[in-house]
Formats: C-alpha cells, sequence, structure tokens
C-alpha cells in the first residue's frame, strides 16, 4: 500500500498536475486537454483524479459542493471538517492529523488540492482570481481563505487507494 501512495503522490504532483498549470479558468470550464480550453475548479480535480485512474463520472464529480465531492473520496464520518478558523490554527490543526501528501480541500464555494510537505501548505487549483491552474502557498492565496473548510485524504487514505488499484467506481454518495 505504501508504494501505491508514493506512486500516486509522484504521478500526481510530477507528471500530471503540472501539464494543468496555466490552464485557463472560467466557471464552466471542463476541457479535458490541459492549456487547451478552460477549467473550472471541481473538473480540475475531477479530471486530475481521472488522469490518475480512478474509476469516476469527472463531469458528477466535478458539479458537487466541496462537502460531496469530499465524500466521493472519503466517508463521511472520516473528513476533517474546520469552521471560522485563523490560517494559523487550520494549519496546525492539519499538521496535528495529517502526515505529508495530497488532500482534496472543499470551501464555501471552491475546491481544489492540498499538498502538506515539511508541514506547509500548498494550494494547487483552478483559481478563479489569477483565472489560470496554478500552485501557491495556501497561506497567501486569496482563494484558499473561507469560513468552512473539509478535507479529505487522497495519497494518505488506503480505502481509496485500494479503490484505484482494484478499480473501483467512486460513487457520489447520495443523501
Amino acid at each position: 500500500m505504501d508504494s501505491a501512495s508514493k506512486f500516486l503522490y509522484v504521478k500526481l504532483i510530477n507528471d500530471i498536475v503540472p501539464h494543468w498549470y496555466d490552464t485557463t479558468w472560467d466557471f464552466n470550464g471542463h476541457t479535458n486537454i490541459p492549456n487547451e480550453g478552460d477549467i473550472a475548479c471541481g473538473y480540475f480535480v475531477s479530471t486530475t483524479l481521472k488522469h490518475l485512474g480512478f474509476n469516476l463520472n469527472r463531469y458528477k464529480m466535478a458539479q458537487q459542493a466541496g462537502l460531496i465531492a469530499a465524500q466521493v473520496l472519503q466517508s463521511k464520518d472520516e473528513l476533517k471538517r474546520f469552521s471560522n478558523l485563523s490560517f494559523e490554527t487550520l494549519k496546525q490543526k492539519l499538521n496535528s492529523v495529517y502526515a505529508d501528501g495530497i488532500y482534496f480541500v472543499g470551501l464555501d464555494n471552491h475546491v481544489g488540492y492540498i499538498l502538506i510537505k515539511d508541514k506547509e501548505l500548498y494550494f494547487l487549483h483552478s483559481s478563479y482570481y489569477d483565472d489560470k491552474v496554478m500552485i501557491e502557498p495556501a497561506e497567501t492565496s486569496p482563494c484558499f481563505s473561507s469560513s468552512f473548510y473539509v478535507f479529505a485524504e487522497i495519497t494518505t487514505n488506503k480505502d481509496l487507494i485500494k479503490k484505484w488499484i482494484l478499480n473501483t467506481r467512486l460513487e457520489i454518495p447520495v443523501s
């Protein structure tokens, strides 16, 4: 399982996401090809997960609110949710429960990935502020400011990795 986790981490960070940098953001963007057309935040996440080999409907996942999209990746009771915290407090809480890795984050009106590396937080997302896909320090990202955060494990999630290995379909939860 550890080798699969490392593979997913390296593949997403080094091979998939960098091709998407500078792809233009649009609220309705849903391109499947980096730097050809536009991509919205939810489609950036669902499309890169699809390209990573997860068996999912990228359209349905992208159209969900952050909390529902997070539940595609991890059971509701295992998600981490935080409200009305300063960045420093949020960072401390995340570093107390999570190891270095890649995590899904849903915010008030936005979604993306959080990369935790050496206790630092980096936000990978299709930015409505800068109009492009980018990685930036979460602390200084205008798009990372939110009153609500929900996090789902990706590269540290043994159940999700097992689904990836077995090519199990990731379904949208029914409320």
